[in-house]
């Protein structure tokens, strides 16, 4: 067995990555990373019990190059005796309708076929090939864009206990020797070398400039994921905990579908300011709202400083209330782009 097999191997049975009978998806792109993974995957599969079936998603942006990748993966992946399949999905299109980015569109548009072929073959894991290389950038592409702890904690090896990144400690520079050593064919991508999309600038362009100040900033910045990930389990406790005492759940008054949440205001002033920030940033997840930094002050300092009955009006009609003894946060009309009070049906 390969070096890195073994590596694998000991690292999916002490994360508990999979279970022994269980079948997994694995997202493969035809890629060096994902290649990899695939044949890591195929030769693990006895000793763990496990069943591979190899997705591949065309985003019909690149036409040529994904029908090779493709007839690639499909050949890979039946040489292996492992399962396959492959879609089409329009990214284009959703990206235009739903006014997205390019990137956006084909990670949902991917991740939601994943999911339908997840269901299909009745896996319970989806595998994907982001690396140590990706975590260092993602930390980066998050602080750019503007995050939390949470954010800069960066990937998770295990997320939402169904999608798994078993190479997520693994540097590429390992996986190229991997694929040599086996012989393994793969592709590139042509579009990685694409600078309009932000990820390629942070690997082309930022993370160079930023050797010249730390040679090892991408083992840095990982290194500090990593330290962020265990001190977020520990405050994500922390606010599960504080919330199931001072957070009050009710449906809307009109049966919507979003509800009414009450916290208590003694309570939630007695918390350290960091876990307020936590309350507010899990009230506005809870009620589908962008948990901006500039709103989550908002509620801060209204809730320490602001007179009974003040109000917060965010966007999509979403309203906070400063009563005596709580902070009621509601749709008093549904989600709407409406302006102004909506005293007239705010929750009793």
């Amino acid at each position: 067995m390969h070096p890195l097999e073994k590596e694998i191997l000991a690292l999916v049975r002490a994360e508990g990555l999979v279970s022994s009978g269980g079948a997994v998806v694995a997202g493969v792109s035809g890629g060096p990373d994902s290649m990899a993974l695939l044949h890591v995957l195929a030769v693990l599969a006895p000793t763990l019990g496990i069943r591979i079936i190899a997705v591949y998603v065309n985003h019909q942006l690149r036409p040529d190059e994904a029908e090779k990748e493709s007839a690639l993966v499909e050949q890979q992946t039946r040489s292996l005796g492992a399962s396959f399949a492959a879609c089409r999905i329009d990214v284009q299109g959703v990206a235009v309708n739903r006014k997205i980015s390019i990137e956006h569109a084909a990670r949902e548009l991917r991740y939601d076929f994943l999911g339908r072929m997840a269901e299909k073959f009745l896996a319970e894991k989806i595998a994907v090939a982001h690396t140590a290389d990706d975590q260092a950038e993602e930390v980066l592409l998050r602080l750019i864009r503007g995050t939390g702890r949470s954010g800069l904690s960066g990937m998770k090896m295990m997320r939402d206990g169904r999608i798994i990144r078993p190479f997520l400690t693994t540097a590429k520079e390992q996986l190229l020797a991997y694929l040599a050593a086996r012989h393994i064919p793969f592709l590139i991508d042509s579009s990685n070398t694409d600078r309009q999309y932000l990820r390629n600038r942070v690997r082309l362009d930022l993370i160079p400039y930023l050797q010249g100040f730390n040679p090892n900033i991408s083992t840095t910045l990982r290194q500090t994921a990593t330290v962020l990930q265990d001190e977020e389990m520990v405050l994500g406790a922390l606010t599960d905990k504080s919330w199931g005492q001072m957070a009050m759940v009710q449906p809307g008054n009109r049966g919507d579908v979003l509800p009414v949440i009450s916290v208590d205001l003694a309570a939630f002033l007695a918390l350290d300011r960091a876990l307020q920030r936590r309350i507010a940033e899990k009230v506005f997840i809870f009620l589908q709202s962008r948990p901006e930094f500039k709103k989550i002050e908002q509620i801060l300092h209204v809730a320490a400083n602001g007179e009974t009955g003040a109000r917060l009006h965010f966007s999509r009609g979403l309203r906070m209330k400063k009563g005596r003894q709580h902070l009621v946060f509601s749709y008093p009309e549904g989600k709407t782009a409406r302006r102004g009070n909506l005293d007239e049906v705010w929750p009793g």
